[in-house]
């Protein structure tokens, strides 16, 4: 059990670093005892082996402190995004039905009696101290409806609106450690880990949060990245050699270092995942960062790290790297063909890491699962030394008139252009053709470049089916709280439309 392990940590050296929060370096001894106060509120509030609780807090020791006391006492941890809306937080809840929803004092008072209303036990939790037993109170979860196994359950939007539970266990989130572990040589346990991505995500939750403990590394806690000045401050005063970062997070951190020009140092691993890297960013970010990003690719039913470039050294820019030890991997046309590897088709994989199966959904299990192997969902190239390029997302493909149109490469060579700073390829209805590309735009600083320029611009260089029809230019982009691209918005946008 990972509670296990953790406390073994912890009780090693009790005087050493464990962790970072609001410019102070917190102890092992005194991390242990923030736990064990946690953990003996839970156990006499009634929680136990096989309950589930629901958390909703922004990254900081307190939350890492409760997830440690859920696993002590045999419990589930579930981590909620704490800005989740409320009609989507409550469908969540009715599905996990936890024995207690933790909030954080940043959650809106709205909010909180909405749940109350429903009947769910609720508790105010600060990010240094833990409010009392008497706050869990009311109806308790049966124990029994699960694997007690179970270390984590994550939560997610299904392509249907309804929430999607992903289970982990104990042996899940392990094996994909000591995978990365070693399949990531450079990391080690003096390193110190920056822990900034959303720790209700599987990347930031697994690598940024669980991985430190396992590895006898410390990790500085930043509660959010956004403003990136925060972290940037937060990464100067402590120094962390191993940065963890989406795409998006590591652009707007370069754009500011420029900006300020400023370069950050002592830097040994930067490591992004959770969405595509433009390789058009890669001087930009090894200049402001002083070592080149290393890329990886994961998903949350995976536990969640897939695959990555092990080192600087052997990374190539434009894949994900090959697949960490333990995963077997198979390339499957969209019928379920098997095809050769090297070659290109949807990824299926599977291994000590994946998930057994969605929580209390048959159906999409069926569609998602045979015989062990998982459908990743994701249209991948491989190549004779098992380093994966990710394509697109096999529901992202565009379909004109029947010919399979992958964003990623029509964002690609919009990229190309000197006035556009990020592009963003959807397909638009069209009676015609079924759907046609349509690309978002945000331009470069000061850039002057029209609709029919950049139309021109991708004509020269795309067969005609794949050229945009259309081009907005926006300022910004929707984004979620992980950094990915919510692409699924800009397409509900264009739907709303015809």
């Amino acid at each position: 059990m990972l509670n296990d392990i953790i406390d073994k940590y912890l009780i090693s050296k009790p005087d050493a670093k464990c962790c970072w929060f609001n410019h102070e370096w917190i102890s092992r001894r005194d991390f242990k005892s923030l736990a064990d106060e946690c953990t003996e509120i839970l156990r006499s509030s009634g929680f136990g082996a096989g309950q589930k609780l629901a958390v909703l807090m922004p990254n900081s020791p307190m939350t890492l402190a409760v997830m440690l006391s859920v696993w002590r006492l045999g419990g589930v941890f579930c981590p909620l995004n704490e800005k989740t809306g409320e009609i989507s937080l409550l469908k969540t809840l009715e599905l996990l039905k936890p024995f207690a929803v933790v909030l954080s004092d940043s959650v809106k008072t709205e909010l909180e009696d909405a749940l109350k209303k429903s009947e769910w036990n609720c508790v105010r939790l600060g990010n240094e101290k833990f409010k009392g037993t008497e706050n869990f109170t009311g109806r308790l979860q049966p124990s029994d409806d699960f694997d007690k196994t179970l270390a984590v359950i994550f939560s997610t939007s299904g392509t249907t609106g309804d929430p999607k539970a992903v289970p982990l266990t104990h042996s899940n989130l392990l094996s994909n450690i000591n995978a990365c572990l070693e399949h990531v040589p450079d990391l080690q346990p003096e390193d110190s880990l920056l822990n900034v991505l959303p720790n209700f995500h599987a990347f930031g939750f697994t690598i940024c949060c669980v991985l430190p403990f396992v590895l006898g590394a410390t990790q500085v806690i930043v509660t959010g990245f956004m403003p990136p000045s925060n972290t940037i401050k937060a990464v100067e005063e402590t120094r962390p050699t191993v940065l963890l970062l989406v795409p998006t997070m590591l652009g707007f951190a370069a754009s500011l270092l420029e900006r300020q020009g400023k370069k950050l140092s002592g830097i040994k691993l930067l490591i992004a995942g959770g969405d595509r890297y433009n390789p058009k960013m890669d001087d930009r970010v090894t200049a402001a960062f002083g070592v080149p990003v290393i890329e990886g690719y994961g998903i949350t039913e995976c536990s969640p790290v897939l695959a990555v470039n092990p080192k600087p050294s052997v990374r190539k820019l434009g894949t994900v790297g090959p697949a960490l030890p333990g995963f077997e991997l198979q390339l499957r046309s969209e019928s379920g063909e098997i095809l050769n590897i090297p070659g290109e088709g949807v990824l299926w994989c599977r291994g000590p890491s994946v998930t057994s199966g969605y929580y209390h959904a048959d159906k999409i299990n069926r569609e998602r699962f045979d015989n062990g192997w998982f459908n990743t969902g994701d249209y991948v190239q491989i190549d004779g030394d098992g380093y994966i390029k990710i394509l697109d997302r096999v529901t992202d493909i565009i379909i004109v008139g029947g010919f399979n149109v992958y964003p990623q490469e029509v964002e690609a060579v919009l990229a190309e252009h000197p006035a556009v700073s990020m592009a963003v390829v959807v397909g638009m209805p069209n009676e015609i053709s079924g759907e046609v590309p349509k690309a978002y735009v945000i331009k470069t600083q000061n850039a002057e470049v029209s609709e029919g320029d950049l139309v021109k611009f991708c004509k020269e260089r795309l067969s005609h089916y794949k050229v945009p029809r259309k081009i907005e230019f926006v300022d910004t982009l929707p984004i979620s709280a992980t950094g990915k691209i919510l692409r699924r918005v800009l397409r509900q946008k264009e739907r709303e439309k015809n």
